[in-house]
């Protein structure tokens, strides 16, 4: 089927990309050149060999370390609809799978891989470390990898910009006359975090502000988690904290903010609290919370159509990373210092 998508591309003077986008329905094709390519497939045959109901699947692979971040959350359930619901929409079944480190080896990921025809991998990498890539090394399907980045991988990924938006996040605080900032963070590892870090320290070091040690408050990222870790971390800090807190995610933050107020913790009055995704709950919370906005629905459609493109042009050889900017949504858990 690649062969006549290359020969259709070739005598309408498109790329295979053209070609795909036009025989999918998709925007960002002309009427004349949509036109011209399908008489062009007609007369190939196209249509002949491509049935509507022939099977196309794309596998979601979940790839999980430690399943603290990885889980059954808002902002996960939210991405896993986008993609099934873009998958659906260009005709493609998504079938989801989940590959566990310490029970699944190379083994067990090339029978996943391979349980059926795949046209292609969108690989949830949110809890994997660049040696982790092992697993699905040589595997000859397309793949796109899914909110992570390691620049010593030659793939195509689907990221967000985590450091403009901790820094967008950070300078919030330090316009509205924060000077002793801390943060919430995780007691677990993970590349997106290490990121968040590093857009926190870029808006202190501008403002000539100081991240203290005492102020990096390590929590379990996860709802009950980081509600125990934070009621623990107040049995002897409760009378000596930042005016604000960024946390690293909405659930790390949503769990502290719980411990706090049970301890008496006035906020924002006497801490502000900035989070991160922008879930659902976020803003059904007392107060409603602060964060930085993650666009879902854009990443999980961008990814679908990323491997789609790749399936369709086996050509396409050039990794994309695509970063996805975010946005401070203000709600009322900052208040203003005089």
């Amino acid at each position: 089927m690649k062969t006549i998508m290359q020969d259709i591309a070739k005598l309408a003077g498109v790329s295979p990309g053209t070609v795909s986008n036009a025989l999918n329905d998709r925007k960002g094709v002309g009427k004349e050149t949509k036109l011209k390519i399908i008489k062009i497939a007609e007369e190939l045959g196209y249509f002949r060999n491509h049935k509507k109901n022939e099977e196309k699947v794309i596998r979601l692979i979940l790839f999980k370390k430690h399943g603290y971040v990885v889980s059954d959350t808002q902002f996960f359930s939210a991405l896993l609809e986008s993609c099934e619901r873009e998958c659906r929409e260009n005709g493609y079944e998504l079938l989801i799978s989940q590959v566990i480190h310490g029970e699944h080896d190379k083994e067990n990921v090339f029978k996943i891989v391979n349980q059926g025809k795949i046209d292609g991998i969108l690989l949830l990498a949110t809890e994997m470390d660049e040696c982790d890539f092992s697993y699905f090394e040589n595997l000859d399907i397309p793949v796109v990898v899914l909110d992570s980045y390691f620049p010593n991988k030659s793939l195509d990924y689907i990221v967000i910009n985590n450091i403009s938006g901790a820094y967008r996040a950070t300078k919030y605080f330090i316009d509205n006359g924060h000077k002793r900032i801390g943060i919430l963070g995780s007691s677990v590892n993970i590349s997106n975090f290490d990121s968040r870090y590093k857009g926190v320290e870029k808006a202190l070091d501008e403002a000539s502000l100081m991240l203290k040690e005492e102020d990096r408050i390590m929590l379990e990222p996860t709802l009950d988690g980081a509600y125990k870790d934070m009621k623990k971390y107040l049995e002897s800090n409760k009378k000596d904290l930042p005016t604000a807190l960024f946390a690293f995610n909405d659930i790390i933050a949503l769990g502290a903010m719980k411990a706090m107020q049970e301890c008496g913790i006035n906020i924002p009055k006497d801490v502000s609290i900035i989070g991160f995704d922008d879930i659902p709950f976020s803003s059904l919370s007392y107060p409603n919370m602060t964060t930085i906005k993650v666009y879902t629905e854009q990443m999980g459609r961008l990814a679908v159509n990323r491997i789609i493109d790749k399936i369709n042009d086996e050509e396409d050889e050039v990794p994309l990373k695509i970063e996805i900017d975010t946005t401070l949504v203000e709600r009322n858990s900052v208040v203003k210092l005089v």
